[in-house]
C-alpha cells in the first residue's frame, strides 16, 4: 500500500441516475445532504437546486419512511441532479426509496432486525435496484454496529469492515455490483485506519467498489474544516476516494466549496510525478504507528510533538530539504527542520524521513510547508498536509509557515483532530437533515458557549435519536434530540434524563458534568 504517492486506488464504476459514474479513472464526486423537512417537497427542491448550484454532484435525503420515499420520487424530475435516499430502520422505505430515487444509503448496522439473514432481508432490495439500475451505498457508522457484529469484534475497525464486507458478498453473490462503499467516523484516526483496511480487504476478495468518504459530525467553522481535512485528505494523498462529503453543522450548500478546495489541493500532488521510495523496516502502511526518534531537549521519543513558533525548541536545528539523500552533515544533537519543494510535499516528506531512519538517524524531526497567509484556504490546505504527515506516523512536531499570520492556534487545532494533543473541549455535532429535532446551528452555538472551556472533553451535540447515541460513541457527553422541543442527555453511550424541555437542557447538561467532577469554572 502506497500512502506517499497520490496514486488512485483501482476501483470498479458505479453509475447513479446513468449520469454521475463514481470511481474507475472518473473525476472525485462531491455531495451534500438536505437538512429539510423531506415531505416539504417545495423547500426541498428549492435547497437541492442551492446545494447544486454550489457544485455538488449528488444530494442526499433522510427517508425516515414510505412517505419521504414517496416524496423524493416525485422531486426527482424536477431537480438537475441524482437523489439519493438516506435509510435507517426501516428496510420499507429502502424498498420504495428504491422504486423512486437514483441511489439508496443503507446502513448494515440497523438493515436487519436483530437475528434475521443478511441474504434473506437483502434480496428484495437488490432485485428492485437491479431492475431500476438504481446504486447502492452500504454505509457504515462507527458507533451504530449490529449486535452480533458487536458481540464478534467490537466497536473495532475490524467490526465495521466486517458489517460492509457481510452485505458487499451478498451482493456480488447476486451479482450487482452498481455500489458505493462507506465507513465513516468522527474520530480521524478510526475513520482513516478503518477506510485502509477496508480497502486492503475488499481487494484481498476481489470486491473493488468504490469508496465514498467522511468524517461524521465533524461540527462547525473551522474545527469542522480542519477534521474533515484531516480525514478526507490523508485518504485523498493515498488515492483512496471516489465521492466525499464535508459535514458541517452548516447550511449544507457551504460543505460544497470546502470539498471542492480539499480536491483542488490535493488534485495538485496527485498530480506530481512519482517519488521513489522505500518504507523503513517494519512500517506498517494500513496502522502507521509513530516513527520512534531519539529524544532532544522534550523534542522526539515520546514527546508530545510541538509547534514552532509555540513551544520553545533549546537547541541546534538542522534544516533539511526532503530531496536531499546526503545525510553526513546532519549533527548528532540536532533537530532536524525538514521541507519540501515538490509539486507533492507531503510525499516527499515522508519519503525523506523514511530514508532518514533507514540511514540510522533517529534525530527528531519537524515538519516545514509554506502557505500563504492571505489564502482563505490556507487552514484547510495545512490541515490536509500535516494531518497526513501526523496521521502517518511523522509526529515529533509541526512547522507551518505562514510569513504574517499567527498559525498556533491552526496548528494545535491539526493537533487535536489527530488526537495527539488536547487542548480545548471538542463538539462532535452532526450536520443536520430532516430527522432533526431543533435549530442545529443555534443549539450547538449555545451549548459551545456554555461548555467550551472544559479542556479535554468530548460533546455531542445530535439532531436525532435515529443516529445520535451511535454516532457520537467517541463523545463524553451526548445533546440529543429526543422529540420536537426535547433532549436526552448522554453519558457516552447512557442515556442519563430523557426527554428534558430544550429550554431546561444546557443548565441539565452542566449539572451532569458537575455530578461527574468533570466542571471547571470559565475564567474572565
Amino acid at each position: 500500500m502506497d500512502i506517499i504517492n497520490c496514486k488512485r486506488r483501482h476501483c470498479k464504476t458505479a453509475v447513479v441516475g446513468r449520469r454521475v459514474h463514481i470511481g474507475g479513472d472518473n473525476p472525485v464526486v462531491v455531495q451534500s445532504m438536505t437538512n429539510t423537512t423531506t415531505t416539504d417537497i417545495e423547500a426541498s427542491i428549492a435547497q437541492i437546486e442551492r446545494i447544486a448550484a454550489a457544485g455538488a454532484e449528488l444530494v442526499r435525503l433522510t427517508a425516515q419512511g414510505v412517505r419521504e420515499a414517496e416524496a423524493m420520487g416525485v422531486m426527482s424530475p424536477r431537480v438537475s441532479v441524482p437523489l439519493v435516499a438516506d435509510i435507517h430502520f426501516n428496510p420499507r422505505a429502502a424498498l420504495a426509496a428504491a422504486g423512486a430515487v437514483d441511489k439508496v444509503r443503507i446502513n448494515p448496522g440497523n438493515f436487519c432486525r436483530p437475528g434475521a439473514d443478511i441474504e434473506e432481508s437483502l434480496l428484495p432490495l437488490l432485485e428492485i435496484a437491479k431492475r431500476r439500475d438504481v446504486a447502492l451505498r452500504i454505509g457504515v457508522n462507527h458507533g451504530s454496529l449490529s449486535p452480533a457484529i458487536m458481540a464478534e469484534y467490537g466497536d473495532t475497525p475490524e467490526g465495521m469492515v466486517e458489517s460492509a464486507m457481510q452485505f458487499l458478498r451478498v451482493c456480488a453473490a447476486h451479482d450487482f455490483h452498481n455500489i458505493v462503499v462507506s465507513i465513516k467516523a468522527s474520530n480521524t484516526v478510526v475513520m482513516v485506519r478503518t477506510v485502509r483496511l477496508l480497502a486492503k480487504t475488499m481487494a484481498a476478495e476481489g470486491l473493488e467498489y468504490p469508496l465514498h468518504l467522511g468524517v461524521t459530525e465533524a461540527g462547525d467553522s473551522e474545527d469542522g474544516r480542519v477534521k474533515s481535512a484531516v480525514g478526507i485528505g490523508t485518504l485523498l494523498y493515498q488515492g483512496i476516494g471516489d465521492t466525499i462529503r464535508v459535514s458541517l453543522s452548516e447550511d449544507p450548500e457551504l460543505e460544497v466549496p470546502v470539498a471542492r478546495a480539499l480536491l483542488a489541493h490535493t488534485g495538485r500532488a496527485a498530480s506530481a510525478p512519482a517519488i521513489a521510495f522505500d518504507y523503513a523496516d517494519g512500517f506498517n502502511p494500513v496502522v502507521p504507528e509513530r516513527i520512534r526518534s531519539r529524544a532532544i531537549a522534550g523534542v522526539g521519543a515520546s514527546n508530545r510533538p510541538v509547534v514552532w513558533g509555540l513551544d520553545p525548541v533549546d537547541a541546534p536545528v538542522f534544516a533539511l530539504d526532503a530531496a536531499t539523500r546526503d545525510f553526513a552533515s546532519i549533527p548528532a544533537d540536532a533537530i532536524i527542520i525538514l521541507s519540501s519543494a515538490h509539486a507533492n510535499p507531503v510525499g516527499e516528506i515522508q519519503a525523506a524521513r523514511h530514508a532518514l531512519i533507514r540511514a540510522a538517524i533517529d534525530n527528531p524531526v519537524i515538519a516545514r510547508l509554506s502557505y500563504d497567509a492571505a489564502d482563505p484556504d490556507m487552514a484547510l490546505k495545512a490541515a490536509a498536509d500535516f494531518g497526513t504527515l501526523l496521521l502517518n506516523g511523522l509526529d515529533d512536531g509541526i512547522f507551518i509557515d505562514a510569513p504574517g499570520a499567527d498559525t498556533s492556534a491552526l496548528a494545535l487545532n491539526i493537533l487535536q483532530a489527530v488526537r495527539l494533543r488536547i487542548t480545548k473541549t471538542e463538539f462532535i455535532s452532526c450536520p443536520s437533515c430532516g430527522r432533526t429535532m431543533f435549530d442545529l446551528q443555534s443549539t450547538l452555538k449555545a451549548v459551545k458557549a456554555a461548555t467550551g472551556h472544559l479542556k479535554g472533553l468530548k460533546i455531542g451535540v445530535m439532531g436525532c435519536i435515529v443516529n445520535g447515541p451511535g454516532e457520537m460513541a467517541d463523545a463524553d457527553y451526548g445533546y440529543v434530540g429526543a422529540a420536537a422541543g426535547r433532549i436526552s442527555l448522554y453519558r457516552r453511550k447512557e442515556c442519563i434524563e430523557k426527554n428534558i424541555p430544550q429550554e431546561e437542557a444546557i443548565s441539565h447538561l452542566i449539572d451532569l458534568i458537575k455530578a461527574d467532577g468533570q466542571w471547571v469554572e470559565p475564567t474572565l
